[in-house]
């Protein structure tokens, strides 16, 4: 299973929020490419890079911490926030992203995300499958659409959308542990390569989620408040 920590970003500053709620910013690191060097040096391979200026303004804002971090490292970079074009996307790749991920899009424009799809191919796009009482919410998490989660991912698997993020917006960040009967319902009706993401708090929950049958785990909070260090995460991908 990858170990997928998450830089979040807000005015070029990584930060973490509670439940996607911009007032609950806290700023862990003023510098984030410093940050992802950090992660790399102890045999991290992934990293979800979380542009949340650009997802709440619907464009691109913080591309040069995505090329720094590309060219500082060798970190595997899956990008999301502000994505809202084809040239976007284009954009995204060409600063340094190894995938991106789309969410909104995916809800309010989904003749762009087919073609997305198939220029780029189903592994270099991820579908953002983000939730709160099972209902997707777009942009940066501010807005509700109609859509279940569940069929959400059904729907776009028949897309050919084979990898798929998917928070629980009600757990993320509050180190509560994360949402395992929903992803068990998810890898129970799809096929897709599922990536757990929000309230990972322990290394319990990332043995949980290894157990349940996720391809990754996107951990957040739990590293920049502690509760897990990097070493036991060095550890685990050692042993994987």
């Amino acid at each position: 299973m990858k170990i997928i920590p998450a830089i979040d970003i807000i005015d070029g500053k990584c930060v973490r929020l509670s439940k996607g709620d911009y007032g609950t910013k806290k700023i862990y690191h003023e510098n984030p490419v410093e940050v992802a060097k950090e992660f790399e040096n102890y045999g991290i391979k992934y990293l979800h890079l979380v542009d949340l200026d650009g997802a709440k303004s619907k464009q691109i804002v913080n591309h040069k911490i995505l090329e720094n971090i590309a060219k500082e490292t060798s970190l595997k970079i899956d990008f999301g926030g502000g994505l809202k074009t084809e040239n976007d996307v284009k954009k995204a790749f060409e600063y340094g992203a190894a995938q991106i991920t789309i969410g909104s899009l995916a809800v309010q424009n989904p003749v762009i995300c087919y073609e997305l799809i198939k220029t780029f191919g189903s592994e270099k796009i991820i579908l953002g499958a983000d939730c709160e009482n099972r209902k997707i919410k777009t942009a940066g998490w501010l807005a509700e659409s109609d859509w279940d989660v569940v069929d959400f991912i059904s729907f776009y698997q028949k897309k050919n959308i084979k990898n798929v993020i998917c928070t629980d917006i009600s757990k993320d960040g509050m180190l509560a542990g994360a949402a395992s009967d929903l992803y068990r319902e998810i890898l129970d009706q799809t096929d897709v390569t599922l990536i757990a993401s929000g309230g990972i708090s322990s290394m319990d929950d990332v043995y949980e989620m290894k157990s349940i049958g996720c391809a990754g785990t996107i951990i957040g909070k739990a590293i920049y408040e502690g509760n897990i260090s990097l070493d036991q995460l060095k550890n685990f991908i050692e042993n994987a």
